[in-house]
């Protein structure tokens, strides 16, 4: 399934010490409140569903607070670029290396290969803050999920220090040559807004990740600082409706905003209105000094930035170990856990780096120096595939569990993506002029899956063409506009082939088809069999939905193995992690067709029985059926096809 990119995420603004210019309180409540909607919402998504516009209140904050720092230095005569990038690095480094530092320690004990190369690769981008671009590269029908990702929440972090690789000399640049640099702001946020809304319906991804799009962001803060003193209210009655208009625009925000609309867009000026409205109010504004510039909120404020870092990781890694959300109880235990690991993050590593005075001239080398060798060691893990050789060698094949899903499926020419047109199938898709009859098999890319193991089945007997688009149900009247379009144009190519048969195969539970009432799904499938029928299709075979496995079926089978002790062996059928829905659905499903006259074949009386479903074939226990949560090893297709032919419902 394409996976929109996840919500999350919080970099690390400046802060500084109550005793330097310009200081605010209330500004520190502000980072608690967008700190504390981003933790409430990756451990409570239903809870607080907006809660990921926390990151926009953050980006107006850090551009106001760095915007801030650069302009009185510059006015005093008393900037330089080392300077400023010796305190960014004391700021950004040290929480973030013991962080990074821990996960790559946790992950060599707790993670599989691929699982502990996705996250070293993930190391080695948060240390040089390109965190963005690589989730932007990974983000496809492929990609894992946004929970099974420990370092997914750095994205933000590498916008924030890509706009500071360049802020500070263009500031530089408008006081050297006596231009002023509010012109600057509105042309950059201008042209940022714009690449924002003209890429966030056509390009999510890149809307989402990329630093152009999220600019303006932060140049709403930029513009604050640079207006100063004399955009604050002189009227306390004026800052009082600032405040609380700010405060009502960031309420409604992290409670009605959703993940699945299309971010940021214009949606993204909502939070960053309040966070704009709450700054521009001044500390005296009811809100600032009654709420924000209490001790509670300063004080998770002063380690919003540490208990970013921490949070997200510890529930990801549950969330990797439990192949699946953690209870409720455990995520409370997690963010408490958080919240201590923050403190004694700021209090025992962040402070004295930042504001000690012990050592100063080596600090920054020290920095430096740990930072690389930090993100070469992730880099050269990467490179190693995850370091397998951490695993016996004698289940190393299952533990480091790779399977190439795409040639023999024949990727990308009769399994297409979702982007590709919807006529987009090669010409040999349809098969070759032949006496033979004609199979067509159709469906998703769980049908791809299922094409090696019919031409093992079918042999040379039959020709055997392919449809198979990733996550479009083979269904007319339903979907995604592309999925439409393709599959009305699959319907008329069969019509024009005239096969003997038509064998429909999906992950049938990801659709959501209720099978036991009526509903639009199961209406516009029968539809699309009857449609088959007057095309002249004589036979309809409809393959259920494969067994379903909750983290995917290799980590389960190498768990299975290191369970058994002392005499370790992957058994043959397993009942942790299956999905109890399939089953269900599977009967349901066998009732309304064959009611309907389909023929219909049933995956699950095939692997499953009261001890579980089929793991693996007879040849061997590192030969899985499935490769992942539930598409087909070719060994899998073949046993599901030979059985097909074996009933006769196929020629």
């Amino acid at each position: 399934m394409t996976q929109a990119p996840s919500r999350q995420s919080l970099a690390a603004a400046p802060t500084s010490p109550a005793g330097e210019e310009g200081y605010r309180r209330d500004i520190d409540g502000l980072r608690a409140v967008a700190v504390l909607a981003v933790v409430a919402f990756h451990a409570f998504p239903t809870l607080l569903p907006g809660g990921f516009a926390g990151v926009d209140i953050f980006f107006v904050i850090s551009g106001y607070l760095i915007t801030g720092v650069i302009e009185r230095r510059i006015d005093a005569g008393r900037f330089t670029f080392a300077d400023f990038y010796a305190r960014r690095m004391k700021r950004i480094l040290p929480a973030l290396v013991v962080v990074l530092a821990a996960c790559f320690a946790y992950g060599w004990f707790a993670l599989l290969p691929e699982e502990y190369e996705q996250l070293s690769k993930h190391i080695a981008a948060g240390i040089v803050f390109v965190s963005n671009f690589a989730l932007w590269s990974e983000s496809g029908y492929f990609d894992a999920a946004a929970y099974a990702k420990p370092l997914l929440h750095l994205w933000s972090l590498g916008i924030e220090e890509q706009f500071y690789l360049v802020w500070p000399l263009a500031l530089w640049a408008c006081a050297r040559f006596r231009r002023g640099a509010l012109w600057l702001v509105a042309s950059v946020g201008a042209i940022s807004f714009a690449i924002n809304l003209a890429t966030v319906g056509k390009y999510p991804v890149a809307a989402f990740y990329s630093p152009l799009s999220r600019f303006w962001e932060l140049q709403l803060g930029c513009a604050l600082a640079l207006l100063g003193p004399h955009a604050t209210p002189s009227s306390r009655r004026v800052a009082d409706g600032l405040s609380i208009a700010g405060a009502i625009l960031i309420a409604l925000s992290v409670a009605l905003l959703d993940a699945k609309l299309g971010y940021p867009g214009l949606w993204a000026l909502a939070p960053t209105a309040g966070a704009f409205l709450i700054i521009l109010s001044g500390p005296h504004g009811w809100f600032c000094r009654n709420v924000l510039a209490r001790r509670a909120f300063v004080g998770v404020g002063l380690i919003s930035y540490p208990l970013y870092l921490w949070h997200w990781p510890l529930i990801s890694f549950a969330y990797i170990a439990a192949n699946g959300m953690p209870t409720v109880g455990q995520r409370l235990v997690l963010i408490a856990a958080a919240i201590v690991l923050a403190t004694a993050t700021y209090a025992l590593v962040e402070k004295p780096i930042r504001f000690g005075t012990a050592l100063r001239r080596y600090k920054i080398p020290a920095l430096a120096a740990t930072s690389l060798a930090i993100g070469a060691i992730g880099f050269v893990t990467f490179e190693r595939g995850g370091a397998p050789e951490r695993f016996p060698s004698e289940v190393r094949a299952l533990a480091d569990f790779k399977y190439e899903f795409k040639t023999d499926a024949r990727y990308p020419d009769c399994w297409i993506s979702q982007t590709d047109a919807f006529d987009g199938f090669a010409p040999r898709c349809a098969g070759a002029p032949s006496d033979r009859d004609l199979v067509v098999l159709w469906g998703d890319s769980h049908s791809a899956r299922l094409y090696p193991g019919l031409v093992a089945a079918l042999g040379d007997r039959v020709e055997l063409a392919q449809f198979s688009r990733d996550a479009c149900l083979p269904s007319l009247g339903i979907a995604s506009p592309v999925c439409q379009q393709s599959n009305a144009w699959v319907v008329g190519e069969i019509a024009r082939l005239r096969p003997r048969a038509v064998v429909m195969f999906a992950a049938w539970t990801h659709y959501k088809v209720d099978w036991r009432e009526p509903s639009v799904a199961k209406t516009s499938l029968l539809a699309t069999i009857d449609a088959l029928r007057l095309a002249g299709v004589p036979k309809i075979v409809v393959v259920g939905t494969a067994p379903v496995w909750k983290g995917g079926l290799p980590k389960l089978a190498y768990k299975a193995w290191l369970d058994a002790r002392p005499f370790h062996k992957v058994p043959d059928y397993l009942a942790t992690g299956l999905d109890p829905a399939v089953p269900v659905a599977d009967a349901d499903m066998r009732h309304a067709l064959e009611a309907h006259g389909v023929e219909y074949f049933s995956i699950v009386d095939l692997f499953c029985n009261e001890r579980g479903c089929l793991t693996h074939v007879p040849e061997g226990e590192t030969r899985l059926v499935t490769y992942d949560a539930a598409h087909l090893t070719t060994d899998g297709a073949t046993l599901i096809a030979r059985d097909i032919v074996a009933k006769g419902l196929l020629p």
